[in-house]
């Protein structure tokens, strides 16, 4: 199943992947998935919001185990971050019938789409629309840098969008939803592959407007210029001192500039801003304080600065009862704290859910260089099967 999914969306320039929301890649993905499906006799099926299902026993059922994760990717992404959940769902799925394991729940796989956010510059849209924190008329607003509405690139892609929205009575059936993930960071010791997470950090995203004049980068004086990006590059550098005094990350890593030319004064420079504490009020007091700085020094240059908050999700404190299930299960595996989002994060609001962590050695993840080692990989697997039997085949 790896080898499979390895070509699909990478760039031959810099090895890291491009499986954005609705495109062809992202199509090859779901065709995948699809296949994986049917090949293993389950029950396929696509919900309202574009997410993909897989069902072994009735779908209609109360009850029922889901586990999985997602298959697209941030631009130059890694090849785990998604895709080894995914995979290692149908892999713990064969590895159980192997077993002759008997199932009194139902089990599902899930391939939620658009988790990374890459086009649509939200995360988690699938499971967003699901639970109902993305309402159908805010995703009909959403464009990508093309200026492509969401519903019409889903309509391109084969998909209705006008069905869109909260998926109330799919939650309902859910009894516990299980994803597993390759780690972020490094906090999984040499003789621990395998970890819990205990909680999400809260985190959002956040675009800066930056509001110059556009002028000749030759002739107009230093004293008569407003130039947008002196206010952006004070803005990045302060929001980097005042994360590390707080405890806190804030990251700008995409920029947009108006005319953008090498022998321009910017008119305007837009920059997202990704910020993530180990609590609310940190947050929010963070990212006043970044916009608090950029204003001051907006005022400096001539230069007006408007704070749009493009996305939210509050601290996620994954089910208990269910968290300390799966510890007990893994014979005491440890417990994780994390900064990144992900759909359970998202799921948690509606179903229990937990997730698995797979120790990436390397620290690094949204990167080409993200890896996970085989044997580690085969852990997550036989760790996730553990958990899968004893919620889905033990009353």
């Amino acid at each position: 199943m790896w080898a499979e999914l390895l070509p699909v969306g990478r760039s031959a320039a810099s090895g890291g992947y491009r499986r954005h929301a609705w495109n062809g890649a992202d199509a090859e993905c779901r065709a995948w998935f699809e296949e994986q499906a049917r090949g293993r006799g389950l029950t396929y099926e696509l919900d309202r919001n574009g997410n993909q299902w897989a069902w072994l026993g009735e779908a209609d059922a109360p009850g029922a185990i889901v586990t999985g994760s997602h298959l697209d990717s941030v631009p130059d992404g890694g090849a785990f971050d998604g895709p080894l959940g995914v995979v290692s769902s149908f892999a713990a799925l064969d590895a159980l019938r192997e077993r002759g394991a008997t199932f009194r729940r139902p089990l599902a796989i899930v391939n939620f789409g658009d988790e990374e956010g890459a086009r649509f510059g939200v995360a988690c849209i699938g499971s967003r629309l699901s639970a109902g924190l993305l309402t159908r008329e805010q995703a009909y607003e959403l464009r990508d840098a093309d200026g492509v509405r969401l519903p019409d690139a889903m309509e391109r892609a084969g998909y209705d969008p006008g069905a869109i929205g909260v998926d109330e009575e799919r939650l309902a059936r859910i009894g516990a939803f299980v994803e597993l993930h390759v780690e972020q960071g490094r906090y999984l010791g040499e003789d621990q592959p395998v970890g819990v997470a205990g909680a999400i950090w809260p985190h959002g995203r956040w675009r800066f407007d930056f509001h110059g004049e556009a002028n000749h980068a030759g002739t107009t004086r230093i004293e008569d210029r407003r130039d947008p990006m002196i206010t952006y590059a004070n803005t990045v550098l302060s929001a980097r001192k005042k994360a590390r005094l707080a405890g806190a990350l804030a990251t700008f890593g995409k920029i947009a500039v108006e005319p953008n030319g090498t022998n321009a004064i910017a008119s305007l420079v837009r920059g997202w801003l990704d910020s993530r504490a180990a609590d609310e009020a940190t947050l929010t007091e963070l990212v006043e304080q970044i916009h608090q700085a950029a204003a001051e020094r907006g005022e400096r240059d001539g230069v007006k600065v408007e704070l749009t908050r493009e996305s939210y999700t509050p601290v996620v404190d994954f089910d208990v009862p269910l968290r300390d299930r799966l510890v007990g299960t893994l014979g005491g595996a440890p417990v994780l704290p994390t900064g990144a989002g992900h759909d359970a994060g998202i799921l948690a609001s509606a179903v229990p859910t937990a997730m698995l962590f797979v120790r990436n050695p390397s620290g690094v993840s949204h990167s080409p260089a993200e890896r996970a080692e085989v044997a580690d990989c085969l852990a997550g697997v036989a760790a996730l099967a553990d958990v899968l039997e004893d919620l889905a085949c033990r009353q």
